[in-house]
């Protein structure tokens, strides 16, 4: 069975597996993300896929910000990419290879849509709730990327208008309610007010310097106070978000990932139904379910990528 390399590039840690056409995953591994721009990105992915078990038939590769036709600009979180650079290009040189680039969370909505919990529809929303708030389209059971590869930016929709201060540099964005890092801040400043809580101390006690997403689940398991309330405003903001995606393309299925997603569960699809309820405007049977592929979403979507770009060529 033919294998695709699908590679998985966070600002973090870059993984690489080997994926079936079943979407079985195999020889994976991981290092940590060079910090010295693209070029050393770039050579360490090559290294990875020389280091597969066997050498694949194609690449897949998702990683952050805006990519059109293999040419990413300005990814958040990497350090060193001034301007936008054809990864796909000196990846496919390098390899002598079919690459396909596509956006991370794009790409992991793509593998829950091929082999998760999106199995089956045809109309898709996928959300996913980290340090910030991203998402993917699929439409009329194809992945929508729009006119110019940005389609999907659902964090940075408005639900506010002249809101709260957003790290893109607007104000009432999605991501300044519900992302983690937003969130984390808004506690920190509600503490240093006195607000009570427990959340630092939580996040002392786990040993962690952020308030992670099983810092968050083990406040609202606690009743938090403060944890209740910053985390009642995420949910109204996404439950916005998702209402008007439901209202403006008659979604099916709503497909909920990343690290609070995982930690939460069905408490969050509940807490999140419930806010939807009021906003949408036709009724249906939709499906509001959690991510199944944890980690490895990425990786098989950015894998069926790549097989895509194989067979069309």
């Amino acid at each position: 069975m033919v294998q695709v390399a699908g590679v998985d590039i966070g600002g973090t840690n870059i993984q690489v597996a080997l994926v079936d056409g079943d979407h079985t995953v195999s020889s994976s591994t991981k290092v940590a993300t060079p910090t010295g721009g693209p070029d050393a990105v770039v050579e360490a992915v090559v290294e990875l896929i020389h280091g597969l078990d066997e050498r694949p038939a194609g690449v897949g590769v998702g990683m952050p910000g805006p990519i059109d036709d293999g040419v990413v600009s300005h990814p958040p979180n990497l350090v060193g990419w001034e301007e936008p650079v054809d990864v796909g290009g000196l990846l496919g040189e390098a390899l002598d290879m079919p690459v396909a680039m596509g956006n991370d969370v794009n790409v992991a909505v793509l593998g829950e849509w091929t082999a998760g919990a999106g199995v089956g529809a045809r109309h898709l929303l996928g959300v996913w709730m980290g340090t910030g708030v991203g998402g993917g389209l699929v439409l009329d059971g194809r992945p929508y990327t729009g006119a110019f590869g940005g389609a999907g930016e659902f964090g940075h929709m408005i639900v506010r208008a002249g809101g709260a201060q957003c790290g893109c540099g607007r104000r009432g964005c999605l991501e300044a309610y519900a992302g983690r890092a937003n969130m984390e801040r808004f506690a920190l400043r509600a503490a240093a007010k006195g607000f009570e809580t427990s959340l630092l101390d939580i996040r002392d006690d786990k040993g962690k310097d952020r308030m992670t997403s099983s810092v968050w689940s083990t406040a609202l398991d606690d009743g938090d106070p403060l944890a209740e309330r910053v985390f009642g405003e995420a949910v109204d903001a996404v439950a916005i978000g998702i209402a008007s995606a439901i209202n403006l393309l008659d979604l099916d299925r709503i497909v909920l990932g990343g690290g609070l997603a995982e930690k939460l569960g069905d408490d969050l699809v509940d807490r999140v139904e419930d806010a939807i309820a009021p906003h949408v405007f036709l009724p249906g049977d939709r499906r509001i379910v959690v991510a199944e592929l944890g980690d490895d979403a990425g990786m098989v979507g950015a894998a069926a990528l790549g097989r895509a770009r194989m067979l069309l060529g």
